[in-house]
């Protein structure tokens, strides 16, 4: 079957637009509605529950629609690196490629109405809950077309229509924020789960554990969702953790390891972690997954770990390749059609890229909005505050 490619002049309307597949597609596919039962890479492993069934059900335009998903992040993601390295990215930037799988399954399993809270690696997340890839270069290049209107950086992308509640700098903050989050929605009865993603630096940290006892105890549909990519900030798991074994560290709460690599079994594991979140409370899912950059751009990434572990990674479990063959496999498409997928997602993102640098910087009067709440007398407090320390220890400080 065959896959077209955008006219020029419908390609700049696309990079306001949010992820999807339908206009890949110059013919329906005849075995689009048709069902396909794959069997996940490795098996799960559970902790205190039954592990899901191996064999998921897809259809050619959801693997149609993984491939060109993640091949548009890997891209835009590499382009990020070279608009940081040119100094048109400021401030502190964390690349998602190689992880991929791990956003692409979770939105295949879920809906807008679930919640998502993330760290600092947050830009395909943000383009998976439907952001554009404008909002994605703005906000990156501190322009007001992004989607915290360029005040965020890399680091504090947002969503909340489609309840993407960002990216945090703080490592491990996000995890009472999205427990948080689980409690409004089992106070307002949404039938709706939340997922708090974190790293495997972030395992260590007692907030996390404060937060998961409490939702246990109060039942929230919380999915806490350690993406283990092994390394942290750039120490081995092994060197960090006494039991890296992240799936299991909730004692008293379910968990369950996955291969983040596998975009089909990152959608088998959310598709279930919901319903037991809905059901029982909350539930940890382990992500065995890997990054291809360092932790951040001043990470070169190769001092702690070889470039030939990198390469190893790249040839037998990168998350594209493997959807690439189940496409080859299954014969969805040609490899000249794939390539050519890869070819148009190269443009939407040089496209996005030139229409970003367009875009005008916040104007200066902005640094002092979305700061605090409206209408509360919060901005009142919060410089009587400063007034008052200002006050009692200027003497002081003068005086010394």
């Amino acid at each position: 079957m065959a896959l077209s490619h955008l006219s020029s002049s419908s390609r700049s309307s696309t990079l306001l637009k949010p992820l999807t597949t339908s206009y890949f597609l110059r013919r329906p596919i005849s075995t689009d509605s048709t069902l396909l039962t794959i069997e996940t890479s490795v098996p799960f492993t559970s902790h205190q529950c039954e592990a899901p069934s191996r064999a998921v059900e897809t259809s050619p335009k959801e693997l149609l629609s993984f491939f060109r998903d993640m091949a548009l992040m890997r891209r835009m993601e590499i382009a990020a690196d070279s608009l940081y390295k040119a100094k048109l990215v400021r401030g502190f930037c964390h690349l998602y490629d190689g992880q991929e799988a791990v956003c692409i399954g979770m939105e295949a399993a879920i809906t807008k109405k679930d919640a998502i809270i993330t760290a600092y690696r947050d830009h395909c997340t943000f383009l998976g809950r439907g952001g554009t890839l404008l909002q994605v270069f703005s906000e990156l290049m501190g322009r007001k077309d992004g989607c915290s209107r360029g005040k965020g950086g890399s680091m504090h992308f947002y969503k909340k229509d489609a309840n993407f509640y960002g990216g945090h700098g703080i490592v491990g903050a996000q995890v009472p924020l999205g427990c948080g989050l689980a409690f409004a929605q089992k106070y307002s009865k949404d039938e709706a789960v939340t997922f708090a993603l974190y790293g495997d630096g972030a395992a260590n940290q007692g907030q996390l554990f404060e937060a998961l006892n409490i939702s246990a105890l109060w039942d929230l549909p919380a999915i806490l969702v350690c993406e283990n990519n092994h390394y942290g900030m750039g120490t081995a798991e092994w060197r960090a953790a006494k039991s890296p074994a992240y799936y299991k560290r909730g004692d008293y709460v379910p968990g369950l390891k996955v291969d983040g690599m596998d975009a089909l079994a990152v959608k088998q594991a959310c598709k279930f972690a919901k319903e037991h979140a809905l059901k029982n409370g909350p539930i940890i899912l382990e992500m065995d997954t890997y990054r291809y950059h360092g932790h951040s751009m001043s990470d070169p990434g190769s001092t702690y770990r070889t470039r030939d572990e990198i390469t190893g990674v790249r040839q037998e479990r990168d998350p594209i390749e493997r959807i690439r063959k189940l496409i080859l496999s299954h014969d969805l498409a040609t490899e000249k059609e794939l390539k050519d997928i890869e070819k148009e997602m190269r443009k939407q993102v040089d496209d996005a890229i030139a229409q970003a640098k367009e875009s005008s910087m916040p104007d200066p009067s902005e640094l002092f909005t979305n700061v605090y709440v409206k209408g509360y007398g919060v901005e009142v407090i919060i410089l009587s505050f400063y007034r008052l320390i200002f006050i009692l220890f200027l003497p002081d400080i003068c005086y010394h």
